[in-house]
């Protein structure tokens, strides 16, 4: 029998603990993204991501009205990510546009490579999502619009 994500090692219990808004934010979101990126949003429930993240629900809806608000912050997040990445890439070789475009994909195949590569995380949910109206899709639509130009 192999284990699931919400089986992994989780935070240890911190009952009577508080953890300020920032921290707490900071806690979900690295949950969620370790979550929804390697089972999916659907797979993952807002309970999975509040124990992984060692905090309580209401530090979850404190910081995000809904899982759909979460996903969106998630997807946020993913995106300044892969900007920041990209960025790093080009500017290993200023004022070369070959070079830079040669790194940048240089640098792609080397984190597609990894054990734990999954995909691209805004295909991985618009394939997930194939109703355009919903938030996580509407999410991606617009990061790829800003990506793409599209």
């Amino acid at each position: 029998m192999t284990r699931s994500s919400t089986d992994a090692p989780k935070a240890p219990a911190r009952r009577g603990v508080r953890t300020d808004g920032a921290t707490a934010q900071a806690q979900l979101l690295d949950a969620a993204q370790e979550l929804f990126y390697r089972e999916g949003i659907r797979a993952i429930g807002v309970d999975a991501v509040v124990k992984r993240a060692g905090v309580n629900k209401m530090s979850l809806y404190r910081r995000f009205a809904s899982k759909d608000d979460l996903v969106a912050a998630y997807l946020d997040r993913m995106h300044e990510r892969y900007r920041q990445k990209f960025e790093a890439s080009v500017e290993k070789h200023p004022g070369e546009s070959a070079k830079q475009l040669i790194q940048a994909f240089d640098d792609l195949v080397a984190r597609a490579s990894a054990a734990d590569y999954r995909g691209c995380p805004f295909l991985n949910i618009a394939c997930e999502f194939s109703d355009r109206a919903h938030p996580a899709r509407a999410s991606v639509e617009r990061t790829s619009s800003i990506c793409c130009g599209a």
